[in-house]
């Protein structure tokens, strides 16, 4: 593919035109009108996922716009970096977009063209702020991306807990957003110049530098939802539309890490073991928090939540890895940790946008979230299940998907610890690595639990069931599009590893300007070498010819030795012979042991049922721990203070007057 026009300027008439259908949705407020701009926002998501793949490949183009305020123009950069997350940002968006295209075609009016023009402008700003060169362009983009996100989020505004659940995720995005304010401010130091160019150029002390990265640690680790800053994930998610919730989740949380890389690696530069290892704490305990606190959930899209801070988590792991690497001169090992990451980034934003995108299928058949009130959903929506199957594959980090092959590179980072002098750092690797595996084997217990109770057995409430046939069972077929997309996207990035592999390492190099070995660097399509062959090597083809080949051997030998021979016995009733759905595990109680080994984790509430109850049923609720110990006391003290700052208020000129007098005394005393 050719073209005489720049890359970047492509790019840039691409998220414009994301731009230019939000704004026709308004113009054209028709139910057809909003489906195709819909399908159009698909088109464009593949083009810019093009452009971003070809611009990782090419060398850095920069552009500037004549927007802005006067001496501030809009400066424009599509370098690796940009161009990979460009390419997830498309990539992903377009699978939604068209998933988004039957999900609203119940919506008329007004509705619709608003939820058509905040979708479209959410998608632009997200390309704008991987496109920014500039501290201005980017907090610009931010805040646009932040708002518009905000609107999605409170699109069934008359319900009061989704108001709640908007103002807590624009309270921490924006307090998210001042601490990234004030690290381009500690970068700039006062200069006046606020490009990334100048602020590269820009000589911090040691000090001051971990100041720069602390800060944008705080700032973006808020919008990627790492623990104590979470807790407007599992309140926004459920609050907003599917196909919002698949794009907050698979790529506005992704922004957030290209933020976090983009200035630690490149703009701050000279990485630091230390800076490593505070990542890696946090980076560990956001992990654990997640998966454990999914595991309680009963609500489909807050589990699917929790693991998105359970994701960020590994993310961070496979950074602050890298961070430890490359502070302490071993360059290859800091770029497999990288990769790692990147890797678990666009694998994340793929698998958990499907599995939002299946959990949008069953609210819509269904009307219901509470696992609980579900079962059986099998057999009225056949291929949603089968969908939502390769999606907890591969979240679960089982082979050949791709989920396993981010945590597998992963886990050949922390290996590399041996190589390190500090002896403290050297054995702490090994336990960071085991809470990743730990993670890996609740995650897989999680999804065993979500698709056993919502897929299999029988469904749990008649009426829920009803409903389902009643809206026709199974996605529509944009929505079944969609989906397939994506879990294409789970298949081929679990069985090609080694393309995605040179490509990241295009990207290391660009930003740290360190890359993999030569031997990794050496890989077939067969054979993905992280480090040596001699240390370890996978080959998803050959894992996928061994399960192909067991199943099929099983299946023969079932069908030469068993075929034909039928038994018929009673059923065993466990001495219930009027068995009735109700008698099914439940969500709860399938996290019962889980509760029991990790009870000081959870803060929970249990209403055991009585004797004379009516209706006798068991209920658990678990409380996150951080409203607690974080959240309330902070909400406390700022009712505290505004209640004796409000004093001042009195209503009267005079009192207003004197204050004006006082100000003026002060500044002529005090100022000179």
């Amino acid at each position: 593919m050719s073209s005489s026009l720049p890359l970047i300027t492509l790019v840039v008439g691409a998220a414009l035109g994301w731009l230019a259908a939000g704004l026709l949705g308004v113009m054209i407020p028709r139910r057809g009108a909003a489906r195709g701009l819909f399908l159009l926002g698909a088109l464009g998501g593949l083009a810019i996922a093009v452009l971003g793949l070809m611009a990782v490949w090419q060398p850095a183009e920069q552009l500037t716009l004549p927007l802005g305020l006067p001496d501030l123009p809009f400066h424009l950069r599509l370098d690796p970096l940009a161009g990979f997350f460009l390419m997830l940002l498309g990539g992903v968006s377009a699978g939604i977009s068209v998933y988004a295209a039957g999900y609203f075609r119940e919506e008329t009016g007004g509705r619709l063209a608003l939820i058509c023009l905040q979708y479209h402008v959410f998608l632009a700003s997200m390309a704008f702020v991987i496109l920014a060169d500039d501290a201005y362009l980017f907090m610009v983009a931010w805040e646009t991306m932040a708002l518009s996100s905000y609107f999605l989020v409170i699109t069934d505004h008359k319900l009061p807990a989704n108001r709640s659940a908007g103002f807590l995720y624009l309270l921490i995005a924006h307090l998210g957003a001042i601490s990234i304010l004030l690290c381009f401010g500690v970068m700039n130091g006062g200069h006046g110049d606020y490009t990334f160019e100048a602020l590269r150029a820009a000589r911090l002390t040691p000090q001051w530098s971990s100041v720069a990265f602390l800060l944008a640690f705080f700032g973006f680790g808020a919008k990627a939802g790492m623990i104590p800053l979470h807790a407007w994930l599992p309140e926004a998610h459920p609050a907003a539309p599917s196909p919002v919730s698949a794009l907050m989740s698979g790529v506005m949380l992704k922004t957030a890490i290209y933020g976090m890389v983009r200035v630690i690696y490149d703009l701050i530069g000279g990485v630091r073991w230390e800076w490593g290892m505070g990542v890696l704490a946090i980076g560990a305990g956001t992990t654990l928090f997640g998966v454990l606190y999914a595991l309680m959930q009963h609500d489909l899209k807050r589990l699917l939540a929790y693991h998105s801070v359970e994701n960020i988590g590994i993310i961070l792991l496979g950074l602050g890895m890298s961070m430890v690497f490359i502070g302490s001169g071993h360059g290859a090992a800091g770029a497999l940790g990288l990769i790692a990451a990147l890797y678990h980034t666009l694998n994340h934003a793929v698998f958990k946008g499907l599995l939002f995108l299946g959990a949008g299928s069953i609210l819509h058949s269904t009307g219901q979230r509470n696992l609980n009130h579900m079962g059986g959903l099998i057999h009225g929506m056949p291929q949603t299940a089968f969908y939502f199957l390769v999606g907890a594959l591969a979240i679960s980090a089982l082979p050949p998907l791709n989920g396993f092959v981010s945590e597998w590179l992963t886990f050949q980072t922390a290996l590399q610890a041996p190589i390190l002098q500090n002896d403290s750092v050297r054995s702490l690797l090994p336990l960071f690595a085991a809470t990743l595996a730990l993670a890996g084997a609740l995650t897989a217990m999680c999804f065993v639990k979500v698709y056993g109770i919502a897929f299999l057995g029988r469904p749990r409430e008649a009426r829920h069931a009803a409903h389902a046939a009643a809206a026709g069972g199974d996605a529509g077929g944009w929505e079944r599009c969609g989906m397939a997309w994506l879990a294409a996207g789970c298949c081929i990035l679990g069985l090609f590893p080694v393309t995605l592999l040179l490509t990241l390492n295009r990207v290391s190099v660009s930003i740290t300007r360190a890359g993999l070995s030569d031997a990794a660097l050496q890989s077939n399509w067969l054979w993905l070498v992280p480090t040596a062959p001699a240390q370890a090597s996978y080959s998803p083809i050959i894992f996928l010819v061994v399960i192909f080949s067991v199943t099929l051997l099983t299946f023969f030998l079932v069908r030469r030795f068993y075929h034909g021979r039928i038994r018929h016995a009673d059923p065993w009733d466990c001495g219930f012979p009027e068995q009735t759905p109700r008698m099914q595990d439940s969500a709860d109680a399938f996290g019962q042991p889980i509760r029991h080994v990790f009870g000081p984790v959870y803060l929970m509430q249990r209403h055991l049922p009585g004797p004379d109850d009516a209706a006798p049923r068991y209920s658990l609720k678990i409380e996150d721990r951080h409203w607690r110990w974080l959240y309330l006391p902070v909400a406390r003290l700022a009712e505290f203070a505004s209640s004796k700052i409000a004093l001042l208020q009195q209503g009267r000129i005079s009192i207003y007057l004197m204050y004006s007098f006082l100000t003026l005394i002060a500044l002529l005393v005090f100022v000179r």
